[in-house]
């Protein structure tokens, strides 16, 4: 076993191998412009763009033809959302979201809001889940998307994406789900979800980094989605720019071991994740799970630690790569917006671990890490001027 050990699988992923050795030639001999349509170079960087992204495609249930391929999820996001807003400005300016989105689209809206847009934010419940009704409720004539996330980027938690898409195609709203932490790890069908539009990345599922995907549905409805970055109309009008070949080939090979090998991989970590689970609730009092364990990824584990400086949690674990919340906001020292969403105190959700698994975590640095994170909690309880008194394990 190795030191450090890497448990923050959600924040980015080792680029696979096997993703890597499909790249390499894209950086060397293969180095065409996929939009040079008058000599081999070209043609080759085309016909490897075209095989990724019908992979990226066949990962999601989805047509080719509906990727359209971004530097990564934050500007699918934003692609999506002041997409969608600028396309059917005429039709209305309201939209609806969840207070436990990842910032690129709270953000936006929040942006948006400053120009007129009105913004509906709705609350989850302990589990970490919206409640349908309350969508239902928010939905109005003047509502022209619904965007929910597929999965917590925090706590691992999977939204009921089903059903959301179906209310969204009952009142003919316009559906877009932040699928970046789902795909890849759970089955994730933009056909099955109703989704109009779906955001992806790369390097979530061992793809290189700065290379992401939006998915736009094109039939049973079309979605209009407004361009937001001009000049030479690329990817069928909707985003301009050179492509990043070697990034879309890695994304596409990503994509395809993924749909190979998720369910034994799923499978493979869920154990994982339980064994942590387990041994740490045996030898640790006052430990709070963060969101629905049942509705939940395969390797997320979030739990808030009672009693102790969540500063002083996460340097004393010092050989193991863990997070407080999401690595976009790591240099923000306020408490996750996620955390305090689900209800959590402010203290307790500075003294959390978000625990992600992955590809390479092995049995063996699951224990290590069980150990060290109860030792160096009930040490901390010990010399903590908030500790409670705990049984002696």
């Amino acid at each position: 076993m190795k030191l450090p050990i890497y448990l923050d699988y959600h924040a980015t992923t080792p680029v696979d191998p096997r993703v890597l050795a499909t790249m390499l030639p894209y950086f060397t001999d293969k180095f065409g412009n996929a939009s040079s349509r008058h000599h081999s170079f070209g043609w080759t960087a085309k016909d490897a763009v075209e095989n990724a992204r019908a992979r990226v495609a066949s990962l999601i249930g989805a047509s080719a033809n509906e990727i359209v391929f971004t530097s990564g999820a934050t500007e699918s996001n934003n692609l999506a959302i002041r997409g969608v807003a600028e396309a059917y400005r005429t039709k209305g300016n309201h939209v609806v979201t969840c207070v436990s989105e990842h910032r690129a689209v709270i953000d936006t809206c929040r942006k948006l809001e400053t120009q007129g847009l009105r913004v509906t934010y709705l609350s989850i419940g302990a589990d970490g889940r919206i409640d349908l009704d309350e969508l239902r409720a928010a939905i109005t004539e003047q509502t022209i998307l619904v965007t929910i996330m597929a999965a917590n980027n925090e706590i691992g938690v999977l939204q009921p994406v089903t059903e959301i898409g179906a209310i969204a195609m009952e009142r003919e709203v316009v559906f877009h789900t932040d699928a970046v932490q789902a795909v890849g790890k759970v089955p994730f069908d933009v056909r099955k979800t109703h989704a109009a539009l779906a955001s992806l990345s790369a390097h979530k599922i061992y793809g290189p980094k700065g290379i992401g995907a939006l998915y736009v549905r094109r039939r049973n409805p079309r979605v209009l989605v407004a361009e937001q970055i001009s000049g030479g109309g690329h990817e069928r009008g909707i985003r301009s720019g050179t492509l990043n070949t070697p990034g879309i080939v890695g994304f596409g090979a990503a994509a395809a071991i993924c749909q190979d090998e998720m369910p034994a991989e799923g499978a493979r970590i869920r154990q994982l994740r339980d064994r942590l689970d387990r041994q740490l609730r045996q030898n640790l009092e006052q430990i709070r799970v963060n969101g629905s364990m049942e509705h939940r990824l395969p390797n997320n584990l979030n739990l808030s630690f009672s009693d102790l400086d969540g500063d002083a949690l996460l340097m004393a674990i010092d050989d193991v790569a863990l997070s407080s919340g999401a690595a976009c906001t790591s240099a923000d020292r306020a408490p996750s917006h996620v955390l305090r969403a689900l209800g959590v105190d402010e203290e307790l959700a500075r003294a959390s671990l978000r625990f992600g698994l992955g590809r390479w975590t092995t049995e063996a640095e699951i224990d290590y890490v069980a150990k060290k994170v109860t030792d160096v909690v009930q040490h901390l309880r010990k010399i903590s001027p908030l500790q409670t008194t705990y049984p002696e394990s």
